[in-house]
C-alpha cells in the first residue's frame, strides 16, 4: 500500500481529530444532566453508557444515549468518507473510526476516563464495514438475550468482528486498513471490559433483569 501525498496526511490527522473531538461527547453524562438525575459517574459502575444510564430506572434515557453513541461512531466515519477523496478513503475512514472510539473511551472532556466503547464502536464499524457492523450487532444482541449478561453479549461481537473483517477483506493489511482497525478497535472494547471479564468468569457479573409481565 502506498504512502499518502502531504494533503492527504493532513486530511488524516483532521479526520482523526475530529472522530477523536466526536468521540469524546458523552451523551449519557448529558442526558442524565438534563433529567435532573445527577452525575451519572457518581451512580451504579460509574460509567457514561447506555447500560448505567439503565441502572437510573430511565429507560428512555438508556435508548437514547445507546443511539446517540452509536450515531456520532457512524458519523465520524461517513463524514471521513465524504471529505476523503476515493484512493485514500479506505485508510482515513478506518483511522476515524479507531480514533472515534478512542475518543469516548478516554474523552478529553471528562479528563480521559469515559466508557467501554461498545456502542459508538459499532456504529463506527457499521459505517465502516456495514456486513462487519451487522454481524457484531447480531452477536451482541443474541448472546446478551441468552445469557441476560449485556457485557457478555458485547465481548462475543467484538470477538467475533475481526474474524469477519479478515473473511471479507483477506488477511493482508496492505490489501485494506479495516482488519487492522477493526482488530485495534475491538482489542480496545475488550481492554475495557477486563472487570467484566472476571466477574464473568467468577460468576458475579449482573445480569439484565427479566421483563415484567
Amino acid at each position: 500500500m502506498s504512502s499518502l501525498p502531504s494533503y492527504a496526511l493532513w486530511l488524516l490527522a483532521a479526520m482523526a481529530f475530529l472522530g477523536y473531538v466526536l468521540g469524546s461527547v458523552p451523551f449519557g453524562l448529558i442526558l442524565t444532566n438534563m433529567a435532573g438525575i445527577g452525575d451519572l459517574r457518581k451512580i451504579g459502575s460509574g460509567n457514561i453508557g447506555a447500560t448505567n444510564v439503565l441502572r437510573t430506572g430511565r429507560k428512555d434515557l438508556a435508548a437514547a444515549t445507546l443511539g446517540l453513541d452509536a450515531a456520532k461512531g457512524a458519523l465520524a466515519v461517513v463524514i471521513a468518507w465524504i471529505m476523503t477523496p476515493p484512493d485514500f478513503s479506505d485508510r482515513i475512514m478506518a483511522v476515524t473510526a479507531l480514533a472515534v472510539v478512542v475518543g469516548h473511551c478516554y474523552p478529553i472532556f471528562l479528563g480521559f476516563k469515559g466508557g467501554k466503547g461498545v456502542a459508538t464502536g459499532l456504529g463506527a464499524l457499521l459505517a465502516l464495514s456495514p456486513l462487519t457492523g451487522l454481524v457484531g450487532c447480531a452477536a451482541w444482541l443474541g448472546v446478551a438475550k441468552l445469557t441476560r449478561i449485556s457485557s457478555a453479549g458485547a465481548l462475543a461481537a467484538f470477538i467475533l468482528m475481526p474474524l469477519v473483517t479478515l473473511a471479507l477483506y483477506g488477511f493482508s493489511f496492505q490489501t485494506s486498513s479495516k482488519p487492522l482497525a477493526v482488530l485495534l478497535i475491538s482489542l480496545l472494547v475488550l481492554m475495557r471490559h477486563h472487570a467484566n471479564i472476571s466477574r464473568i468468569l467468577n460468576g458475579t457479573e449482573p445480569r439484565v433483569p427479566p421483563k415484567q409481565k
